[in-house]
């Protein structure tokens, strides 16, 4: 989950260093969602494991 953010993230810089506006939103906004819920699963994980 946390390559495809990353992969994300990557697809908005290159596409916003050529102008492309909408698609570096969409990637970013993309990058964002996947990070948060890869960080949601990271918690529940360690909850999980801890106890």
């Amino acid at each position: 989950m946390l390559h495809y953010a990353l992969v994300f993230l990557v697809i908005a810089v290159i596409a916003a260093l050529f102008g492309f506006t909408g698609i570096a939103g969409a990637a970013a906004g993309m990058a964002k969602i996947l990070f948060v819920i890869f960080l949601i699963l990271a918690i529940i994980a360690f909850f999980r494991r801890a106890s």
